[in-house]
């Protein structure tokens, strides 16, 4: 039996590659430091898995309606208007299993074949995968190192066409952890005025509560004409719950709600509830992950910086960084395996993200400090024994 080649073509995550690897070192008695994966490795707060036990106990372990629970959407509405000052209808929100779930059912709902979707370039590494299966195009634009990965708005414009139906925003970004300005979202917002068939703007908010310098906005500040997407695994360290939602345009939710109960009826019972707690009551453990994210920043900053890796910009928001390797090995891919396999540190390589991710690499701080110190020891060590020519040069 054949593999069709919409399966076939689709390439691997190369994070969760690295991740699998690393996890076949452990299981052969190799410690390994992990600096590859975007995963909290806080607990998830109590307030949270208390809100869960409750549902169960109180039996909130059916099928829910496919759109959300009333109050978890209710919640996220409340949640725009307090942190955004945008009213949102929860009428508009849809809850999924995940973000990625999201996206899926997003891109299939939005794109005809051959209809087109600028992103970024580095870019979140599943972008493409979810927009090139449902026969999109995605084009990309580039986001340079010495222009602080910032969007330029004329270069997203040049890259516009009739078949474009949307331009993709990450922000904070996932792999360089920037934030973009004010002045660009309202910009971008005006190249989707809203128009019938026109492009609109699709917004991963995914990053959003975890910002160290200045603050995020939502697109929803500037366009009604967007898709918002949002989840609570990254500031909720809540991963493994499986929740996130969409925010859409009126005309769309009947549509995607179909889609939705078709494909995966509704998103976890338990866990739904447990995101309303996450809204309505976790923000100063938000706060407090935040600090010590925040801390492990500076610190994994000064140390590669001073093995010789150039960040020529530093991440404001979610918890990577986005250094060039070229000094050491063009081939990023190769040069991450290879230092998993002789310091058991796990890394993530920058071609995961796009062409403009080649020859990076991306550091992830969810990992406590004394883990990081470790992972920069390890580091430091290995370009003694590989590459001392850099020690030197960095040195001096």
């Amino acid at each position: 039996m054949s593999v069709n080649n919409r399966a076939n073509e689709i390439s691997s995550f190369i994070v969760m590659d690295v991740l699998e690897r690393a996890q076949e070192l452990t299981a052969a008695g190799r410690e390994i430091i992990h600096l590859e994966i975007g995963e909290p490795d806080f607990a998830t707060p109590e307030v949270i898995t208390e809100a869960a036990i409750k549902a169960m106990a109180d039996g909130h372990t059916h099928y829910t309606h496919s759109l959300g629970i009333k109050e978890l959407r209710e919640a996220v509405a409340d949640h725009y208007e307090e942190r955004y000052g945008v009213v949102v209808d929860p009428a508009r929100v849809l809850v999924t299993a995940g973000t990625s779930t999201a996206m899926l059912l997003l891109f299939s709902a939005l794109l005809e074949s051959g209809q087109e979707i600028i992103i970024s370039d580095p870019h979140y590494a599943c972008y493409d995968n979810f927009i090139n299966f449902v026969g999109g195009v995605p084009i990309r634009v580039p986001v340079r190192a010495e222009e602080g990965f910032q969007f330029r708005p004329a270069e997203i414009e040049a890259a516009m066409s009739p078949r474009t139906r949307g331009i993709f925003i990450n922000s904070p970004s996932n792999p360089t952890g920037q934030v973009i300005s004010a002045e660009t979202l309202a910009a971008i917002a005006d190249m989707a005025p809203g128009q019938s068939g026109g492009p609109c703007v699709i917004s991963d908010e995914i990053y959003h509560g975890l910002v160290y310098e200045g603050r995020e906005h939502s697109i929803l500040e500037y366009t009604d004409n967007a898709f918002v997407l949002d989840g609570f695994s990254k500031r909720y360290a809540m991963c493994g719950w499986r929740l996130g939602y969409m925010i859409v345009p009126p005309n769309y939710i009947r549509p995607l709600q179909k889609m939705h109960q078709n494909f995966a009826i509704c998103a976890p019972s338990v866990s739904q509830w447990a995101g309303v707690a996450a809204l309505r009551h976790a923000w100063p453990e938000v706060a407090r992950m935040r600090s010590v994210y925040d801390t492990r920043r500076k610190r994994l900053i000064h140390g590669l910086r001073e093995l010789g890796f150039r960040i020529p910009v530093e991440p404001k928001g979610a918890f990577y960084i986005f250094t060039s390797c070229a000094h050491l090995d063009p081939d990023d891919y190769k040069l991450a395996f290879d230092i998993l396999e002789k310091t058991g540190v796990a890394v993530a390589p920058g071609r995961d993200f796009g062409p403009s991710g080649h020859g990076f690499l991306r550091f992830s701080y969810c990992n406590s400090l004394e883990n990081i110190e470790r992972a920069l020891e390890h580091l430091n060590d290995y370009l003694f024994r590989y590459y001392p020519e850099t020690i030197q040069s960095t040195s001096k």
